[in-house]
């Protein structure tokens, strides 16, 4: 038996999702590491200490941490419906808008082009999501 008969879904489409999913948490653990840099170098233990850049790697974190579960969730359930390729499209699109828009947030000149680029990169994706799934809810 094979695992796409075992699983009953597409595995390359749950690869795909691995795959986005763990770059995902690589770019978590990237934002996490700016802020504790940064607070280690402006020596500020809780909070943002009122320091601006921390503020902004801070909201840029939790914007991130605010988005990707419920992306990655939609994306695992995409994953049961479409192809690997759909999900790559979607996968991609949205870590892109995550990336863009923590670069966008670091930026001294707001709004920030990467800033306003990321969140229609990550509301999208969404939207695609959202659409797809509820097409496949009555298919």
């Amino acid at each position: 038996m094979t695992p796409e008969q075992f699983l009953g879904f597409r595995t390359e489409a749950f690869m795909a999702v691995a795959l986005w999913t763990g770059l995902s948490l690589l770019f978590v653990l990237f934002l996490s590491l700016r802020i504790s840099t940064g607070r280690r170098r402006l020596k500020v233990s809780v909070g943002d200490g009122g320091q601006p850049e921390l503020t902004a790697t801070t909201r840029a974190f939790g914007n991130a941490i605010e988005y990707m579960p419920l992306a990655l969730v939609a994306l695992a359930v995409v994953a049961v419906f479409y192809s690997a390729a759909l999900v790559h499209a979607l996968g991609g699109a949205f870590l892109l808008g995550r990336v863009l828009h923590a670069w966008g947030m670091a930026q001294e000149k707001q709004p920030a082009v990467g800033r306003m680029l990321g969140m229609l990169l990550t509301y999208v994706p969404f939207l695609g999501m959202a659409g797809l799934l509820i097409f496949a809810a009555f298919s």
